[in-house]
């Protein structure tokens, strides 16, 4: 085993028993929850954008879950700041693969990118683009 997957699963536990941005907003622009059936992995975003209304100003979550779901909520809630929504929506699994740094069995893979299907709905409800239903990796 490289030291590099070591020090990466060194970050992951790190996130997971002290997640960044944990907790919730006093006043957000949106809020959206989803979910992981397969794992148990719950999240739930709030997400407050700066006054042009496209620019993530402040994030905060708040779950229940494995150390990939709950890592990758941690370290994507640090990102969020400064990234337009347009941006969010450009956002892909890789990304998140990125984030992690560690390679995600396919088994893990809902785990991992939870975080990010979470925030993408919610930017995609507040736009009026898709209805607003809690986001559910079931299929």
């Amino acid at each position: 085993m490289s030291m590099g997957s070591d020090m990466y699963r060194q970050q992951i536990l790190d996130h997971y028993k002290n997640p960044r941005n944990y907790g919730s907003l006093e006043d957000p622009d949106f809020s959206h929850g989803g979910h992981n059936p397969s794992c148990g992995d719950q999240l739930e975003f709030d997400v407050a954008l700066a006054d042009d209304g496209e620019t993530v100003e402040q994030v905060a979550f708040e779950g229940d879950g494995c150390a990939i779901s709950q890592a990758a909520a941690s370290l994507l809630s640090q990102q969020l700041p400064g990234m337009t929504l347009d941006e969010i929506e450009q956002l892909d699994r890789d990304d998140v693969f990125e984030l992690l740094g560690v390679d995600i069995s396919p088994m893990r893979v809902k785990c991992a990118v939870l975080a990010e299907k979470v925030v993408q709905d919610g930017t995609a409800i507040y736009r009026g683009e898709r209805d607003d239903e809690e986001t559910n990796l079931e299929d």
